[in-house]
């Protein structure tokens, strides 16, 4: 008697199928894992004829790796995030290169912020949109302070704007919004497209080119930017007009830079302009002075373009790693430094 009657095999023909099938499962497996192995040497051995044709071995080849991206490259509601190196700001570099362009840069200068306007202009020359028309709109309570003229490249033009004294930083922050709609009302809506409005106390220091551009354009806070929504110093006053309820907000913009067409900067300048008058009256002062103002803009009228904190840079230990910076705060900077070495940043 067997020991394992269920392995018994019957005689006959049907015994000879059996260990045929065996063997034709055996010999296919076999082929099977040779034809794999083969095509793994090949795909190891024998790189694509471009390295060939390029001198390369396989010792010589690149290893890439897929990543994932360093943060979303679009926001909540589906528009750009905008990062300067990706294949989407190429595309959209591209795209508004083929078209004649006029773009406005707006700084308002007054005290001893003049001594940033000669850095900020000669860095905007080489890195700000190059090869596009450029009008510089630099509104100043002192215009001796663009002495010596700066030296500007063809299709780009510097206007001056007198405007009346404002010391003080608090003051200066209320009236900067009228200004800049008044501006844009009686002069630059005739003269350009797109207006961006920048601090003076800033220098360009990388590339800032057409991808940029949009209907509305706001730039991450670098201190806040993959903070979490409780963060956010949003104006929780009730009674200021800047007010943001507890369920608002996507993110916090800074007000070192934003723009857009020169439709939507009058829109936005006029709105926030009006709500700080309001509050003025009111005797009430929003906690991020203006920037509490185009925050609360942004909430009720979500941007169409965000930019990355490469836009808007300083050195601080609550910034992310961001690799490329394109736009620096230079007064930041120096707020960082002892009163010496403040001095020595500011020459």
């Amino acid at each position: 008697m067997a020991l394992f009657p269920f392995c018994k095999t019957p005689a006959g023909p049907v015994r000879v199928t059996r260990i045929h099938l065996v063997l034709y499962c055996l010999l296919l497996s076999l082929i099977i894992y040779f034809l794999n192995g083969r095509k793994a040497a090949v795909s190891v051995e024998s790189p694509h004829p471009i390295f060939h044709a390029l001198g390369m071995d396989r010792t010589d080849m690149p290893v890439i790796k897929a990543t994932a991206p360093q943060t979303p490259l679009e926001t909540p509601w589906g528009v750009p995030l905008v990062w300067g190196d990706t294949q989407k700001s190429a595309w959209r570099r591209s795209k508004f290169a083929q078209q004649e362009i006029r773009i406005g840069l707006l700084a308002l200068v007054v005290g001893t912020y003049a001594q940033y306007v000669q850095r900020f202009l000669s860095s905007a020359e080489i890195h700000f949109l190059p090869g596009q028309m450029v009008t510089y709109y630099i509104l100043t309570d002192n215009p001796r302070t663009l002495d010596p003229p700066i030296e500007l490249g063809p299709e780009r033009q510097l206007k001056v704007v007198p405007v009346a004294e404002l010391p003080g930083w608090e003051r200066l922050a209320r009236r900067r919004m009228v200004l800049l709609a008044d501006v844009i009302k009686h002069q630059i809506s005739s003269e350009v497209e797109y207006i961006f409005c920048a601090d003076i106390d800033q220098e360009f220091v990388a590339p800032v080119g057409e991808e940029i551009l949009g209907d509305l354009v706001a730039t991450l806070h670098p201190e806040l930017y993959g903070m979490p929504r409780n963060a956010f110093p949003y104006e929780i006053e009730e009674a200021s007009s800047a007010c943001v309820e507890e369920d608002e907000g996507d993110y916090y913009y800074t007000s070192e830079l934003y723009g857009g067409l020169v439709s939507e900067m009058y829109s936005l300048a006029r709105a926030c302009s009006l709500l700080i008058l309001q509050d003025q009256a009111n005797g009430v002062v929003a906690r991020g002075l203006e920037e509490s103002y185009l925050n609360r803009y942004m909430i009720d009228n979500r941007p169409t373009c965000v930019l990355s904190p490469e836009y808007s840079w300083w050195n601080s230990a609550l910034a992310p790693d961001v690799r490329v910076h394109r736009l620096v705060s230079l007064g930041r900077k120096c707020e960082a430094f002892d009163k010496q070495k403040e001095n020595q940043c500011k020459m």
